[in-house]
């Protein structure tokens, strides 16, 4: 399965979370390392999940860029 990742840079570090798995979020100091533990995350999350007998999200959200420039 391919999971959006959605990576935002805060003040301090960065975050990622994934829209179609709620509550599955990472934070850390570099980006670098924030794609690492969210790849960490995803696979712990859909362990937990499957270990509860809940079902795993397919992957629904699309990302797109949209250029302004004219």
């Amino acid at each position: 399965m391919r999971y959006a990742v959605i990576l935002e840079r805060g003040e301090t570090s960065y975050g990622a979370y994934v829209p179609d798995l709620p509550g599955c979020v990472a934070v850390a100091p570099t980006i670098e390392e924030v794609k690492t533990l969210i790849r960490e995350a995803i696979a712990i999350h859909i362990e937990g999940l499957r270990e509860d007998g809940d079902p795993i999200p397919a992957p629904s959200t699309t990302v797109e860029y949209v250029d302004l420039a004219s």
